[in-house]
């Protein structure tokens, strides 16, 4: 590679790193502006999607694509349960677990971002996997990450890739084929990328770890993925829902 092919690369990412931050910023102040999902999101009769977003995320960083698969008729739940999402990934799981049963929905698609996406696969290996006809991960470290490793809050250290749980996780393969893994080619935060052997992967051109989840590529490979999920149903059966919308 040329140096200047190698500089324009550098210029990219750092830009790309700069303009993350400046998307999830703006996430988190929406956020505390409106804090509960609209209305709407409990209305649809196709199959509920489950929002399972990263840590310190609100729902509010998957609303494109929750807005995009209302609109297609989906009814949307959130998880309130896992506040600030820095538990760990079993325990989390049994939250969102607790809930849906409270809410009685029976089926769904979860889409996820960053940890939710290690929470999304412990929730499907879990008693309550068979209600989770697939899930889209959007940039999740399935094999963590090694800057995980030096971080001083332990609710992101759990994401490293020494982790047990992120091992124990890795090496439960059975629902893998019910997961696609859409991510960036090249994410700041996760240096290892986020494929997940037996999964669908799809690698989008771009930089980023937050504001990936709004790219056009991204947002089609959800809309498609849960259509997928959904007609792969047994016998064509219709949807099973509970009381949206908080899972």
């Amino acid at each position: 590679m040329t140096l200047a092919r190698r500089s324009s690369r550098l210029v990219r990412r750092a830009f790309g790193w700069l303009d993350d931050y400046r998307y999830i910023l703006g996430i988190q102040l929406g956020a505390r502006l409106r804090p509960h999902p609209p209305r709407e999101f409990a209305r649809g009769d196709r199959v509920p999607i489950l929002l399972l977003p990263g840590i310190y995320e609100p729902w509010h960083s998957l609303a494109g694509v929750a807005r995009d698969l209302n609109r297609r008729g989906h009814p949307v739940l959130v998880a309130p349960g896992l506040g600030n999402n820095l538990g760990a990934l079993r325990a989390s799981a049994r939250i969102v677990a607790r809930q849906l049963r409270r809410t009685g929905t029976r089926e769904l698609v979860v889409v996820a971002h960053s940890k939710g996406g290690l929470i999304g696969k412990a929730l499907m290996i879990g008693p309550l996997g068979p209600r989770v006809l697939g899930m889209v991960a959007i940039a999740t470290p399935f094999a963590g990450s090694r800057y995980a490793r030096w971080f001083p809050d332990p609710g992101v250290r759990i994401l490293s890739d020494r982790d047990p749980h992120v091992g124990s996780l890795g090496r439960s393969r059975g629902v893998d084929a019910r997961i696609v893994s859409v991510y960036a080619s090249f994410d700041p935060h996760i240096p290892g990328g986020s494929e997940l052997a037996g999964a669908t992967n799809v690698v989008v051109d771009t930089v980023g770890h937050f504001r990936v989840v709004d790219h056009p590529d991204v947002r089609r490979t959800v809309r498609d993925a849960v259509t997928r999920f959904e007609d792969a149903r047994p016998d064509g059966a219709p949807p099973a829902t509970g009381r949206p919308p908080t899972a």
